[in-house]
């Protein structure tokens, strides 16, 4: 008897417990919980424009490939880049430099051409000078706008979050030049 008793409370037990700690199927759930925030913090909200440059070739690229996985994945699995990039100004190699994206890339997925990008967007003109945005992400450059979340920074973008809008400029780029348009937008102290 005593084992059907300690049956019969482990399972209403469990019964709601999972009423508690589920979510049904859903992709998410969201709780209005009120955070409190401090009166004495402020944060600016930056709006940057700029345009990235790859140099895939000739006798100064910007872009070279580390890891040739040698696959047979149609979309180029775990190929693997490093690149220094030049940002500028407008969308002509030569206008103004605003600063570079350095980091590395690699292809990684199955599926499509899409990318892991993780670069660091070294700033070196204006009140920006010496400051850096962190941009980690999902980049599916097979579409022509897509966008990637900015998970940090330093400088006077300590603590930086946001988002980067990225445009590849078809009608300009080459096979030798790529040029993607950027609006990045990020909140910061």
């Amino acid at each position: 008897m005593a084992t059907s008793l300690r049956f019969f409370f482990l399972f209403t037990l469990t019964l709601i417990f999972a009423q508690f700690f589920t979510i049904n199927g859903l992709f998410s759930e969201q709780s209005n919980i009120m955070l409190p925030t401090n009166q004495q913090s402020t944060e600016k909200l930056t709006h940057l424009h700029f345009f990235y440059h790859d140099i895939l070739e000739g006798k100064n690229p910007t872009v070279v490939q580390i890891i040739d996985p040698s696959t047979s994945s149609p979309s180029g699995f775990g190929t693997t880049f490093m690149m220094d990039n030049l940002l500028t100004e407008e969308q002509e190699l030569t206008s103004k430099p605003v600063g570079r994206a350095q980091g590395m890339f690699g292809l990684a997925s199955l599926h499509d051409r899409g990318m892991v990008m993780l670069i660091n967007l070294a700033f070196t003109e204006g009140d920006f000078a010496g400051s850096t945005l962190s941009m980690l992400g999902r980049n599916p450059v097979q579409d022509t706008v897509r966008e990637l979340p900015i998970v940090g920074g330093t400088g006077v973008f300590r603590f930086a979050r946001g988002y980067a809008v990225a445009k590849s400029l078809w009608e300009i780029s080459t096979s030798e030049h790529f040029v993607v348009e950027y609006d990045v937008t990020v909140s910061h102290p």
